[in-house]
């Protein structure tokens, strides 16, 4: 059976006479089935309902431009193709029945809707592809973001580690120095001791010159070294030994470095009994000149 033109089928779907024309000449008159693609595909474009002026030599067929809308001929009066007609089984060419005519409808627009259909089903599956695709780029954005922040905390612990060992080395190298310090102290002020000491630990012997045999007063012992208890902010205690030649200042930094007294934070040193506060200038003083030797008690204080 012989199809109705691409044209009239359009038109009998109810498709308006400009998309139909449109759709015809921009397939190439090619049939029904790649018009409806067309239109379908077009639908949205923003010159669909324009005007449609088709260019001489269309496929549309000739179409005097001075004939109004009304007047222009259809592509079943332009002879193409026995458009309205169908050959029976001896061959003869005889018009389509309005009963044919609506079953080839009929048939179009179920071809139509199949079609619709499938492109809505096309287009939920690219739109859940976009979803998927949308879900895995979040994921990997998620990943990215969840190895800067481990990096960034790698980083931060491995900075601390850093700054705990370089402050670990520091206060070694202040207690090296300390001892350094004590040894030369000893050397430079200490010498001299073992000899007195050896000599006071002699029995003093009765001078010739004399006369009444007797020795002289006992000479009061000389102490090299110090006991030194230094009490903290918090009430806890340190003790310590120093050489009755190192100055005050040494006890101050030996408490800076095994003190709990916070990180920066000033004091001074004073004695509770007589009460005194010991100055800048008591600090380059030996603990000897300082009356702190033998043994002595200190107190921290804020200044």
């Amino acid at each position: 059976m012989a199809e109705l033109t691409t044209l009239e089928s359009l038109l009998e779907m109810g498709f308006e006479r400009n998309r139909a024309e449109r759709a015809v000449a921009n397939t190439g008159n090619q049939g029904i089935e790649q018009a409806m693609d067309w239109l379908m595909e077009h639908e949205n474009d923003p010159d669909i309902d324009e005007p449609y002026v088709p260019p001489v030599g269309n496929v549309l067929g000739g179409v005097d431009e001075q004939q109004s809308s009304t007047e222009q001929p259809t592509l079943a009066d332009t002879g193409e193709g026995g458009d309205n007609y169908i050959e029976d089984e001896q061959g003869v060419r005889r018009p389509m029945t309005e009963e044919e005519k609506q079953e080839q409808v009929k048939r179009l627009e179920e071809l139509m809707r199949v079609k619709q259909a499938e492109r809505r089903e096309r287009e939920r599956a690219e739109e859940v592809e976009r979803e998927k695709q949308r879900r895995r780029q979040g994921q990997e954005l998620q990943q990215i973001r969840q190895k800067l922040q481990d990096d960034d905390m790698k980083k931060l612990a491995d900075q601390r580690r850093k700054e705990k060992m370089e402050d670990k080395l520091a206060r070694q190298r202040v207690k090296e120095k300390i001892a350094r310090d004590r040894e030369e102290r000893a050397q430079k002020f200490g010498g001299g001791a073992p000899s007195s000491t050896a000599a006071s630990s002699q029995p003093t012997l009765p001078s010739p010159s004399s006369p009444t045999g007797q020795g002289p007063p006992p000479t009061k012992k000389e102490y090299d070294e110090s006991r030194i208890q230094v009490r903290l902010l918090d009430g806890s205690t340190i003790t310590a030994v120093f050489k009755a030649q190192e100055p005050l200042a040494a006890v101050r930094v030996y408490v800076q470095v095994n003190g709990n007294t916070p990180e920066g934070q000033d004091f001074t040193l004073l004695s509770p009994y007589p009460r005194h506060v010991y100055t800048e200038l008591d600090m380059e003083k030996p603990l000897k000149e300082l009356g702190l030797v033998p043994s002595a008690v200190l107190v921290v204080a804020k200044k």
